[in-house]
């Protein structure tokens, strides 16, 4: 304890000495005043040093009239140093004051904590009530303040929000005038009619990852007893958020960014109930395209089939919309972009259907990539499009929707193995079947 601690006027003695620390320097101006008036010397002067303390110095020129009680305390050449009993008592108080403060303060603070600890109970019971009343109070302020409005909590699974907004991106925007902020409806349910998984879709910056996070917000907001940033809110109570956003990695346990992302994604995908929230955003962007087209399919259907959690997905893997046909509890939704000749805007609204592009390369020129790099992408885009058209064979039939784009057969191949009895075939005559679709692959390829 280093002192300060006290406030003044809680001890006398504790004030005196702070006093003596505080004033110190009027007072040796008082007494070198007050010496030189009953001498008569006034070159006479009050000092300190660390070797010899407090003392006054008189030249030799006025040796003659020292007073008889002045006591010798050094010789200089020039000058003689005194001390008297009033400079000694002056001295021994300043140089104990402060130790002298500090084990009153000590004193003082002891008794208190005694005195504290004896009301332990009702000063945590007063703090946690003064705690919850002003953090009630801040909420009203909020709801007043930013038109918020208050939730209603349902046993049913659902989370229904009509015209929903970011509370933290929508305050900024306000602050710096960056414009209006855009609301959104939200409307998920994990009862067995509504739908449990939004697909969304559409350009970077165009506001899925914001559509998903004020989801969020908005069931954090409602479960912690504050109104919430929409014109209205219904909300089943969620166990748990679970959200797999951004990209990160672990270099010194190993762990790359893809790592890292399986295992978020394994977290939920194991855990979740059907309570939960969940929010996953461009999963499977950090390994092969197939790769992780094929991962981020089969967590979409295990997610509608076997968790039947409320979920957000968004991603940039358009061939996944097709699961809203074959998933019924799944919907797409995409956000919406006008295209202009200078180039997109976005509208930053959320729009059923699917997006028809990602506009990654617009992005790309509104970040200031140099014009050829551009245009060599936009080169490339299109052929790789034109490819694309003639692998990509998409079959609707009385089966669920399949996309052969993991496996490019060529029409033909298809209406082959289609045709084929099974049951019928000896194993010599699918072997050797198996043998000219191989070859017929082989000279295609």
């Amino acid at each position: 304890m280093d002192g300060g601690a006290i406030a003044a006027g809680v001890d006398a003695e504790l004030d005196a000495l702070r006093t003596i620390s505080t004033t110190g320097r009027e007072q040796i101006a008082a007494i070198e005043e007050r010496e030189r008036a009953r001498t008569g010397i006034g070159s006479l002067k009050v000092r300190y040093n660390s070797v010899f303390g407090y003392y006054i110095e008189i030249t030799k020129a006025n040796m003659a009239l020292a007073p008889a009680d002045y006591e010798r305390k050094q010789t200089l050449v020039n000058a003689e140093r005194f001390t008297t009993p009033e400079l000694k008592e002056y001295e021994r108080k300043i140089l104990t004051a402060h130790d002298r403060s500090i084990e009153i303060e000590k004193r003082i603070f002891a008794q208190l904590r005694s005195e504290v600890l004896q009301a332990a109970g009702r000063i945590r019971k007063s703090s946690a009530a003064v705690a919850e009343a002003d953090l009630l109070a801040n909420f009203a302020h909020l709801a007043a303040l930013r038109r918020y409005a208050r939730p209603t909590l349902t046993e049913e699974p659902v989370l229904e929000a009509v015209a929903a907004r970011h509370p933290v991106i929508e305050q900024w925007m306000e602050e710096t005038r960056e414009g209006r902020f855009i609301a959104n409806d939200v409307y998920l349910s994990a009862a067995d009619e509504g739908p449990s998984l939004l697909l969304i879709t559409g350009p970077n910056m165009g506001g899925k990852s914001t559509y998903l996070r004020q989801a969020a917000m908005l069931v954090l907001m409602a479960q912690m007893g504050s109104f919430v940033p929409a014109e209205s809110l219904r909300l089943g109570l969620v166990d748990r958020i679970y959200t797999r956003i951004g990209a990160s990695d672990n270099v010194a346990r190993g762990r790359s960014t893809f790592m890292v992302e399986m295992t978020e994604t394994a977290t939920i995908l194991n855990t979740a109930t059907r309570r939960s929230l969940i929010l996953l955003d461009e999963m499977g962007r950090g390994t092969a395209t197939f790769d992780g087209l094929s991962l981020a399919w089969a967590t979409v259907e295990y997610l509608q089939k076997e968790t039947g959690a409320r979920t957000l997905f968004a991603t940039h893997y358009h061939e996944l919309t097709m699961l809203a046909e074959k998933l019924p509890r799944m919907r797409n939704l995409r956000v919406g972009v006008k295209e202009a000749a200078s180039g997109i805007v976005f509208l930053h609204n959320i729009e059923p259907g699917a997006a028809s592009k990602s506009y990654g390369i617009e992005v790309a020129r509104l970040a200031g990539l140099p014009v050829a790099v551009i245009d060599r992408a936009k080169h490339v885009l299109r052929q790789h499009e034109k490819q694309e058209r003639q692998s990509v064979q998409v079959e609707t039939t009385d089966e669920p929707l399949q996309l052969t784009i993991f496996t490019p057969l060529s029409q033909r191949i298809v209406d082959r193995i289609e045709a084929v009895d099974v049951n019928a075939l000896t194993p010599l005559q699918a072997l050797n079947l198996l043998e000219e679709l191989q070859q017929e692959l082989k000279e295609k390829g």
